[in-house]
């Protein structure tokens, strides 16, 4: 009896001495999935969350074309917040800029290791102390506060950064990092000895 053959397609009979037809390879075209793949990463792109640089915002220098040589690197001692960096997390800050040796400044330690509440409050209590000086006529209205950032070696630089983060959130315009003197380290060291602080 013969046999239809339907391998291509057509009707014809397969009988005794008849060649069978080649048997057509199942290919799957891939092309679309270029397309869909595309699809897929564009919709994970917008998506997806990207992460955020931690940036720190850097107050630039005021520039006044009128100010002398003189004037641009004096600091007024009525304006001035010192803040030393010292070990084991410690700040130490004090008005004015020590620069008077016959009466040495008296040093308020802080610890910032889980708070720099204590910081903030000595900022606040100076900017206060500034706007009294302003209404009084002691200050010029365009005095501000002036913040001298002095880390020393053994401090950490967590703790400096914490320190400018203070001077961001407090609205400080004018803050600096100085070297630490020999002065201020033995101003830190009779603090310690005075509080009992090794």
């Amino acid at each position: 009896m013969a046999e239809l053959d339907t391998s291509s397609g057509g009707s014809h009979k397969k009988g005794p001495g008849v060649k069978k037809g080649k048997k057509l390879s199942t290919r799957i075209d891939l092309t679309p999935m270029v397309d869909l793949g595309f699809l897929l990463i564009t919709f994970f792109m917008y998506t997806t969350t990207l992460a955020k640089p931690k940036t720190m915002e850097i107050n630039m220098p005021f520039k006044d074309k009128n100010m002398t040589e003189e004037q641009k690197s004096k600091v007024k001692s009525s304006t001035a917040l010192t803040v030393l960096l010292s070990k084991d997390h410690r700040i130490y800050t004090y008005a004015g800029i020590g620069d008077d040796p016959t009466k040495p400044p008296v040093l308020d330690p802080i610890n910032i290791t889980k708070s720099t509440v204590g910081l903030r409050k000595v900022i606040i209590a100076k900017k206060q102390e500034i706007d009294q000086l302003k209404q009084s006529g002691v200050l010029t209205p365009t005095d501000q506060i002036t913040v001298l950032i002095k880390p020393d070696t053994n401090s950490t630089y967590k703790d400096m950064v914490d320190v400018f983060d203070e001077m961001t959130i407090n609205d400080v315009k004018v803050y600096a990092k100085v070297d630490i003197t020999n002065q201020d380290r033995d101003f830190i060291k009779k603090t310690q000895e005075a509080n009992g602080i090794q």
